[in-house]
C-alpha cells in the first residue's frame, strides 16, 4: 500500500540558512514529542517549520501534515480546522476524540502554523495528542510558547548579520546566511544584480540594519528596482532613526520590522495605501473578483486591479495559482498591521460589513443554483474561501442587526458542510447563531430545521425531536407550505432512523407531493431518493427501484451529481436486498466516482461500507475487511457512524461478524487495519479496483488468461498448485474451510476451468510468462 504522502507546502522561492536551527530541532525531537518555534513576526518561524517537516516526513509512516490556523477566528474550530486539513472530514462537538482515535495508531509528524492566537485551544489538543497518540509528533510556530507538558522551545533568531565594524572583504559575504537571502531577493527583482568590490560593503552593512529579520529583507530587497544597495542604506538608515522613536518598549527586531512596514507602507501610492487597509479584512485568501468589490469603490475610491498588481509587484501581497485560478494573500504580520490602518482610517466597521455581505452573497448564490452541472465548481470555489465564510459568519452573528444576514448565511451553507463532513463547524455556527439572534426572525424556521438535520446526522436523538417539534411550529403558524413540507422529509427520515419505516414512509410522501406541487426540484429528488430508500429497504424491492431510477433520471437532466450518487448508492442497497451482488456492486462503483468528484465524505462513506457488503457477498472476505476498515476511518472522520442509526446498526454488525467469521479474527485484524492505514483517496481507489483494472489493460492481447484473480484466489490457487488440501489451505492461511472451498469454486469459474489439475498448469503458466516464483501477483 503506497503511504499518504503529507500535504507540506511547497516552497516558492529558495530556503537560506537555519542549518544549526533545523539540526537542534530534529535533536530535540529525539527527547520531546512537541517543539515549538516562538519568535516575533517576519522571522521566519513558519519557512523554518516547513523545512524540519520535509527533512523528517520519512521517518515517519505517515509522513508530514501542516495545518494553517491563521485563518481562525474561533478557537472552538481548531479541532475541525486538523480534522480536515489533514483530510480526514470534520468531527462533532466531541470532535477531540474523534481526531484522537484517528490519530492513536498514526505516526507522523504535525506541523500547527501560527497558534498565538488560539493558544488554549491548541494546547488541549496537543495535550490530548501527547496523552494518546504515542506515534504523533508536533511542531508548532507561535509569538509565545503554548505552555503544555513536555514542551521544547526554540527561539527562532534573526538570520546570521555581519559586523559592521569589522566587515570581512567582499568577496566573503556568501558566509552570511542574512546576506545570502538578500542576494537570491534581489536576483528575483533585479535579474542583473551583482554583488562587486564596490557595493559589497553597503550589502553587509544594509543587512546588518535589518537585523537579518527574513520579511523585512523581502520588502527591502523589493527597493532595488529604484534604488541602489548604496542609498536603500542611506534611506534606511535615516528611516529608522525617525520611527524608532515613541517605541523604546518594543524589542529591537520588531521595532526594525515595524520602521520597515512604515517605510514600505509609506512608499507606496495613497490608493495602495488604502487597498491594504482594506485588503486586510479578508481571512486567507481572496480572488480578484472580491478585491474589486470590497476593495474598490467606496469613498475615496480604488481601482482594486492596478492596487492588486502593484502591491505584488511590492511584495506586500502574496500571489497563489491553483488549477488555473489566482488569489492573493497577506501575510499575518501584513494583515495586522493593515488592520491597524483600516481602524485609523475609519472603515474597520463599513469594510467588515461589506466583506460580510459579499461573502453572505455567495453562499446564497451557491444554495440557489445548487441543482445544476456546476456542482463539483462550487464546491471547489467554497473550498477556496471557505476562511472568508468563516470570518464573515463570525462577524453577523456577532452583530447584533445582521441577525437575518447570519441566518441566511448558516443555512444557505449546509450542503457544503455536508458534503465535506464538516457536521462539527456546522452544529457550532449554527448554535451560535441561533442563541444570538431574535426569535421572531422567519429565518430562524429553517435554521432549527438544518440544526435538526445534523444533529440526526450524527445520532443526537434528544436534540432531534424538540428542534423539530418547535420549527414546525413556527411554519404553521406562518402557513410556509414549502418549509413544512421539509420539516416533514426530515421528521420522516429520522422516523427511518429511528426503525419506523411506515411513519417515514407516510411523511415523505406528503413531503414529495408538496414539492412537487410547488415546483421545489431539490426537495423533489431527496423525497424520491429517500423514499425508493425505505420502500426498497423494506422490502417493495420493484417500488424502490423505480423511485430511485425515477431519481436518478432527473438528476442527470439536471446534470445535477450529489443526489445521483446518494440515489445510485441507494439502488445497491436495494439490489442486495434482491441478492443481486453484481448489480450492486455496479451501482454503488458509480455512486463512489460521483462522490469522489464532490469529495463528499459521507457519501464515500456509505459507499465504502456497502462494497464491503458486496464483496463479502462474493467470497472476497480479505477485500471486505479492508473495505470497513477504510469505511470506519472516513466515519469516525464525519463523525457519524452506523450505530447512531437503528436501521442501519443491526445489518452492519451483523456483516462485520459474518466477515470475521470467514476470515477468523487474526486475518481479519490484519485486513481491517489495513483499510484503516489506507488515505482517502487510497482506500477509493482499492474500492474501484483501478489498479487492478489498469493491469488488466495493461496485458498482451495473445494473452488468454490475463490475471483475473483476486490477491487471496491467486495465493489459493499457488498452494492448489503445490497439491495442498482444502482443508492444508484453510490451516495454511487461517482462514475457515468453506471459504477456502468458494475461493476454489471461483477460480474454477473465472479460469473456465474444470478441475485442480487444470488450475497447477495455469500457475506453472503463469510462473514461467512473468519470470516470477511468486505467491503473490
Amino acid at each position: 500500500m503506497r503511504e499518504p504522502a503529507g500535504n507540506l507546502p511547497a516552497d516558492v522561492t529558495s530556503f537560506v540558512g537555519r542549518r544549526r536551527e533545523i539540526t537542534l530541532t530534529k535533536r530535540l525531537f529525539a527527547e520531546s514529542r512537541v517543539v515549538t518555534l516562538t519568535g516575533p513576526g517576519g522571522v521566519g518561524k513558519t519557512r523554518l517549520a516547513v523545512r524540519v517537516a520535509s527533512n523528517m516526513r520519512k521517518t515517519f509512516r505517515d509522513k508530514a501534515w501542516f495545518v494553517e490556523l491563521e485563518e481562525l477566528d474561533e478557537g472552538a474550530l481548531v479541532v475541525d480546522a486538523v480534522i480536515e486539513q489533514l483530510g480526514l472530514g470534520g468531527a462533532s462537538g466531541n470532535g477531540l476524540n474523534a481526531l484522537v482515535e484517528q490519530l492513536k495508531n498514526r505516526e507522523m509528524l504535525l506541523v500547527l502554523d501560527n497558534c498565538e492566537h488560539v493558544l488554549d485551544d491548541v494546547a488541549r489538543l496537543i495535550d490530548a495528542l501527547v496523552r494518546w497518540c504515542p506515534g504523533v509528533r508536533v511542531l508548532t510556530t507561535s509569538r509565545q510558547s503554548l505552555g503544555v507538558a513536555g514542551e521544547s522551545t526554540i527561539v527562532v533568531p534573526p538570520l546570521q548579520v555581519p559586523d559592521p565594524e569589522h566587515l570581512p572583504p567582499s568577496e566573503s559575504y556568501e558566509q552570511f546566511a542574512s546576506v545570502r537571502l538578500f542576494v537570491d531577493r534581489a536576483h528575483a527583482v533585479v535579474p542583473e544584480f551583482e554583488v562587486t568590490e564596490d557595493n559589497a560593503a553597503a550589502l553587509m552593512r544594509l543587512c546588518h540594519q535589518l537585523d537579518g529579520n527574513p520579511l523585512a529583507i523581502e520588502l527591502a530587497a523589493v527597493r532595488l528596482r529604484s534604488l541602489s544597495l548604496q542609498q536603500l542604506e542611506e534611506r534606511l538608515s535615516e528611516r529608522y532613526e525617525l520611527l524608532t522613536e515613541g517605541r523604546r518598549g518594543a524589542p529591537p527586531r520588531q521595532r526594525t520590522l515595524r520602521a520597515l512596514i512604515d517605510w514600505s507602507y509609506e512608499l507606496v501610492t495613497e490608493e495602495d495605501r488604502l487597498a491594504w487597509a482594506r485588503m486586510s479584512v479578508f481571512h486567507g485568501s481572496f480572488d480578484l473578483t472580491a478585491a474589486e468589490h470590497i476593495v474598490g469603490g467606496g469613498q475615496p475610491s480604488v481601482d482594486a486591479l492596478r492596487a492588486v498588481h502593484s502591491l505584488v509587484d511590492k511584495s506586500v501581497l502574496t500571489r497563489e495559482e491553483e488549477a488555473g485560478e489566482v488569489r492573493y494573500r497577506l501575510s499575518h504580520t501584513l494583515r495586522e498591521y493593515g488592520q491597524e490602518r483600516l481602524e485609523a482610517f475609519g472603515e474597520a466597521d463599513a469594510l467588515r460589513r461589506k466583506h460580510c455581505a459579499h461573502y453572505a452573497e455567495i453562499a446564497a448564490r451557491f444554495s440557489e443554483q445548487w441543482l445544476g452541472p456546476d456542482q463539483v465548481a462550487w464546491v471547489q470555489r467554497l473550498r477556496a474561501d471557505q476562511g472568508n465564510l468563516r470570518g464573515a459568519l463570525h462577524f453577523a452573528a456577532s452583530t447584533p442587526d445582521l441577525g437575518d444576514t447570519a441566518l441566511r448565511l448558516v443555512t444557505n451553507l449546509w450542503v457544503y458542510w455536508g458534503i465535506r463532513g464538516l457536521n462539527a463547524e456546522a452544529r457550532h455556527w449554527l448554535d451560535e447563531v441561533l442563541e444570538s439572534t431574535p426569535h421572531d426572525l422567519p429565518e430562524r424556521v429553517r435554521a432549527l430545521r438544518v440544526s435538526a438535520w445534523f444533529a440526526l446526522l450524527q445520532g443526537d436523538i434528544d436534540r432531534v425531536v424538540p428542534t423539530l417539534e418547535r420549527a414546525t411550529l413556527v411554519a404553521a403558524q406562518r402557513g410556509d407550505e414549502i418549509e413544512k413540507a421539509q420539516l416533514a422529509l426530515v421528521s420522516g427520515l429520522a422516523a427511518f432512523f429511528a426503525n419506523d419505516p411506515q411513519r417515514a414512509i407516510d411523511q415523505i410522501t406528503g413531503a414529495l407531493e408538496q414539492f412537487r406541487a410547488h415546483r421545489v426540484a431539490t426537495g423533489e429528488l431527496w423525497s424520491l431518493h429517500s423514499l425508493g430508500l425505505i420502500k426498497g429497504l423494506t422490502g417493495d424491492h420493484e417500488a424502490g427501484l423505480r423511485l430511485l431510477s425515477e431519481c436518478i433520471q432527473l438528476c442527470t437532466e439536471h446534470g445535477e451529481l450529489y443526489w445521483r450518487s446518494y440515489a445510485q448508492w441507494a439502488t445497491a442497497q436495494v439490489q442486495m436486498g434482491r441478492d443481486r451482488p453484481d448489480r450492486a456492486e455496479v451501482s454503488v462503483k458509480e455512486a463512489l466516482r460521483l462522490q469522489r468528484k464532490l469529495d463528499n465524505r459521507l457519501g464515500l462513506a456509505f459507499g465504502l461500507d456497502t462494497l464491503a457488503w458486496i464483496a463479502h457477498r462474493q467470497a472476497r472476505h480479505n477485500r471486505a475487511a479492508q473495505l470497513l476498515g477504510a469505511a470506519a476511518t472516513v466515519w469516525d472522520a464525519v463523525r457519524i457512524a452506523p450505530g447512531f442509526w437503528a436501521r442501519y446498526a443491526g445489518a452492519h454488525d451483523e456483516r462485520e461478524l459474518r466477515i470475521r467469521a470467514d476470515l477468523g479474527d487474526a486475518a481479519f485484524e490484519d485486513s481491517y487495519e489495513q483499510g484503516r492505514r489506507m488515505s482517502l483517496s487510497q482506500a477509493v481507489d482499492f474500492a474501484l479496483e483501478l489498479k487492478r483494472q489498469q493491469a488488466r489493460s495493461a496485458e498482451p492481447e495473445e494473452n488468454v488468461h490475463p490475471m483475473p484473480l483476486t490477491r487471496r484466489e491467486r495465493q489459493i490457487a499457488d498452494l492448489v498448485a503445490q497439491g495442498s488440501t482444502n482443508k492444508e489451505i484453510a490451516e495454511n492461511l487461517v482462514i475457515a474451510q468453506r471459504t477456502v472451498e468458494a475461493h476454489v469454486q471461483n477460480i474454477l469459474t473465472k479460469l473456465d476451468f474444470s478441475s485442480r489439475t487444470q488450475i497447477a498448469g495455469w500457475v506453472a503458466g503463469q510462473r514461467a510468462s512473468d519470470g516470477a516464483d511468486s505467491t503473490t501477483p
